[in-house]
């Protein structure tokens, strides 16, 4: 995993679909669940889950990106945007491995524990 702070050649386009992944995902997941939820919680909830300070974060230390994660001597590699952005970018890879969002979201809920908005998701 490499940081933009280390080098030109990094994560941030991974991470970048892995966000995308992460959201479309906990989209549909919510709209599964309740398809009379407003387009504000939808919103809500989404935005809630990708928060760069919350479970995003969390779920990359949890991981233990901060240890993997290549950055300049000058970032701290426990930042929460750090480790989310290498969070992310794992989910990003996934789904250009395989070649399908659907797998990387199914492997991000394995990671995150199937939570969206402090309710169960499918």
């Amino acid at each position: 995993m490499t940081h933009a702070s280390f080098s030109g050649e990094n994560n941030r386009a991974l991470s970048i679909l892995g966000a995308n992944v992460i959201e479309t995902s906990a989209s549909l997941r919510l709209l599964e669940n309740d398809l009379e939820i407003s387009a504000k919680e939808l919103n809500r909830l989404v935005s809630e889950l990708s928060k760069v300070e919350s479970s995003c974060a969390a779920d990359g230390l949890r991981l233990g990106l901060h240890k993997v994660v290549r950055v300049s001597p000058k970032t701290n590699s426990t930042t929460p945007l750090v480790v989310c952005g290498a969070f992310r970018a794992i989910f990003g890879a996934i789904a250009l491995d395989v070649g399908k969002s659907d797998d990387a979201g199914s492997y991000f809920w394995g990671v995150h524990g199937g939570q969206v908005g402090g309710a169960l998701a499918m």
